[in-house]
């Protein structure tokens, strides 16, 4: 039995008929064995293994080939190399059960083996005086931590299909308050590839506040004094734990007992939304575990890196699609006005700036919004019509792809916006921002980000609020490639673009 900040499931009661959950798994039936999970952790440990040595083997005989090395540096160099990117992977705990295939700290734990892992290599090397190691510390390794990490990412596609088609998942029962319980069956509905299915419910009664024996869909099977029972009797998978009355830390520990030897995963809610990775850490004051929350990092090195790979990044996208740029200029010219389009609009800690675009709509289309106003079909403070009059003809192509936001380059290079980041928004809609939303001014906007990988315009205004949060509150490198790799299949999609 493992204990986890987040939420996961269960079943249901075999006294009652088993129900299909509201993602289609059926409930009841015996104690959980996910075979999966063991399947899953073979697949991924024998991907990292193959790779390795497959990748040190090709090294060898290479360094061989060109006489670079002799057989036993050869030999050496690989044993060295593979022997240190393995125990940096132990260390760093890359074969968790609990993070494989579930967001983006899989892929963190991996990066930071293999930088550690040169690093290591590196002052060996130095220490040694060793240079047959030098092409393991600038080629080899690099390219071994690139492979496994497309390995990695082959094996979660094929997960996440498998999930699409209800299996693999994890069934859950939640423990908590109306609200909490269809909270947790919104998301779960939500983000099917998470691999959790909501299939009972207990509550403080034992039923819901209107005397039904569901919630959300999934039956009520108990109160909080049956929880172990249900466990045991419907095959639980995870028991998930949100803010309850009448439930106690001395009744979390007494339960957290129960589940031992029973294979359920017991996971808590903290109450902390949108909040994780990073920033949460247990720190136990005389035995007591206490969850502390850290500040999030805008600063400093975090920032520096950050605005280095921006630039650096913006620069190269920009040569290699100089021609696309011209093609495009020349198909809006066609059309009369201007090629670019310039907005102000609300960058970092509230600072205004130009974002430059491709022109998509007609000419002063900004003073059409007022006469359109009635046909809004955003929410919030946000204008969207999926079929807006002030697009053209080319507009509406370069809208579908997210062409016309090609420009947004230059904003990179000038330091004004980021790669990923929060939606840029404009001044009239930051000044109706709640609290909660103003702290998406606390990094700099970017050209993509959650909010576009989730939807775009198809979000809701609360949605995109919650998406733009997600990333301030839990930044990481990570969690940056994820996103630019997703806006790929978003743009190729169109999914929400218009």
């Amino acid at each position: 039995m493992s204990t986890d900040i987040g939420f996961a499931g269960s079943r249901q009661h075999a006294d009652i008929p088993a129900p299909r959950s509201p993602q289609g798994a059926s409930v009841g039936g015996p104690a959980p064995t996910r075979p999966w999970r063991a399947v899953l952790l073979r697949a991924v440990v024998a991907s990292d293994l193959g790779i390795v040595l497959g990748v040190a083997a090709v090294a060898t005989v290479l360094g061989i080939a060109t006489r670079s090395w002799d057989l036993d540096a050869a030999a050496l160099s690989s044993c060295i190399g593979a022997g240190i990117a393995l125990t940096l992977m132990a260390a760093m705990r890359c074969w968790d059960p609990q993070v494989i295939g579930q967001g983006a700290e899989e892929f963190n734990r991996l990066v930071r083996a293999f930088v550690g892992a040169s690093l290591v290599l590196a002052f060996i090397g130095y220490m040694a005086k060793a240079n047959d190691l030098r092409p393991w510390v600038i080629g080899v390794l690099p390219v071994t931590g690139l492979a496994i990490l497309g390995g990695r990412y082959l094996i979660r596609r094929v997960l996440h299909t498998a999930r699409r088609e209800d299996l693999c998942m994890s069934s859950v029962l939640v423990i908590g308050t109306e609200q909490g319980i269809t909270d947790l069956v919104t998301r779960t509905l939500r983000v099917p590839h998470h691999g959790w299915t909501v299939v009972a419910a207990c509550t403080s009664t034992g039923e819901a506040s209107d005397g039904s024996t569901s919630v959300a869909g999934v039956p009520v099977v108990g109160d909080l004094d049956g929880v172990a029972r249900q466990v045991a009797e419907l095959g639980i998978d995870v028991v998930a734990v949100a803010p309850t009355p009448g439930w106690t830390p001395k009744r979390l520990q007494a339960l957290a007992w129960k589940l031992e030897g029973t294979g359920a995963d017991l996971v808590v809610d903290p109450g902390l939304m949108e909040i994780g990775g990073p920033r949460l850490h247990v720190a136990p004051v005389d035995g007591l575990p206490m969850l502390r929350l850290t500040e999030p990092r805008f600063d400093g090195v975090t920032r520096a890196v950050k605005a280095g790979i921006d630039r650096l990044g913006a620069a190269a996208l920009l040569l290699v699609l100089a021609p696309v740029f011209l093609t495009i200029a020349v198909l809006i010219k066609r059309d009369g006005g201007p090629v670019f389009y310039r907005q102000e609009r609300v960058g970092l800690n509230g600072e205004h700036f130009r974002m430059v675009k491709f022109r998509s709509m007609v000419v002063n289309a900004d003073h059409m919004v007022a006469k359109l106003s009635a046909d809004n079909e955003a929410a919030g403070p946000l204008f969207k019509m999926k079929r807006d009059p002030r697009v053209t003809a080319i507009g509406s192509t370069l809208r579908r792809l997210s062409l016309d936001e090609l420009p947004q380059l230059f904003n990179v290079l000038g330091g004004s916006m980021s790669l990923v980041g929060p939606r840029p928004p404009l001044a009239r809609e930051v000044a109706e921002y709640a609290t909660d939303a103003r702290r998406k001014l606390l990094v700099r906007p970017g050209m993509t980000g959650l909010w576009q990988v989730s939807g775009r315009s198809d979000l809701t205004w609360d949605e995109s609020v919650r998406l733009d949060l997600r990333y301030v509150e839990n930044w990481s490198p990570a969690l940056d490639m994820n996103i630019l790799w997703k806006t790929v299949g978003a743009v190729t999609r169109g999914r929400g673009a218009y």
